[in-house]
């Protein structure tokens, strides 16, 4: 099999028959993206948290239906092991809702990392104060280039509904960096080129020193 030109789904099938070499293959092919994903919410655990999502991804392959993106089906493990993650940290006592509370509520304030400059490090700490899914929403429409339905997929609603979380997603971000240092490139987009920044800087081998 030629790894390189092979889609996402046929590396997926075959890593689940026992192919390791496709399963790595699609592991490159996606640990930025989710690495990024979990170090600006959960930076003590991304790499427990990467191994497990890749874990679930091959033992739940045969959910995959062949109409959803990888990237969804990818980033919706993703999301599912943060929730779990934020919930082990609480020991259960409660639930944690991702349309109610945010990282900040679940893990205090972000840890500042070394590698953000000081606007990227505002721009985290304004996204850890959204609703967890407000946030997500953001995050997969500015750093992976997500289409709605395929957002839908990853939050397991419908297209309308990502619409409006969107809306309001951007609305809390608009109102958390008034008050902060980051500076808006357009009124109806607040804070786009700095998000898409923020995706850039969490990526992995993108230390550059502190702030």
């Amino acid at each position: 099999m030629s790894t390189a030109a092979t889609d996402d789904h046929t590396l997926l099938q075959a890593w689940r028959a026992g192919d390791q070499v496709a399963g790595d293959a699609l592991v490159r092919r996606h640990f930025g993206s989710i690495y990024a994903f979990f170090r600006g919410k959960a930076p003590q655990a991304v790499d427990e948290l990467v191994q497990h999502t890749f874990l679930a991804c091959v033992e739940a392959a045969s959910r995959l239906e062949a109409a959803t993106s990888f990237r969804a089906y990818l980033f919706g493990i993703a999301r599912r092991q943060l929730i779990y993650h934020y919930r082990r940290a609480r020991r259960e006592i409660d639930r944690f809702d991702p349309m109610v509370e945010s990282v900040h509520d679940a893990d205090g304030s972000p840890s500042r990392l070394l590698a953000l400059r000081q606007v990227e490090q505002a721009m985290l700490e304004a996204l850890s104060t959204l609703p967890l899914d407000l946030q997500i929403t953001l995050e997969l429409h500015y750093w992976e280039g997500m289409s709605i339905t395929e957002i839908g997929h990853v939050l397991e609603v419908p297209p309308g509904t990502v619409k409006s979380r969107m809306h309001r997603a951007r609305e809390l971000l608009r109102s958390g960096l008034e008050a902060g240092t980051v500076v808006h490139d357009a009124e109806s987009d607040p804070g786009a080129q700095q998000l898409r920044a923020l995706g850039r800087a969490l990526l992995p081998g993108s230390e550059r020193g502190g702030s």
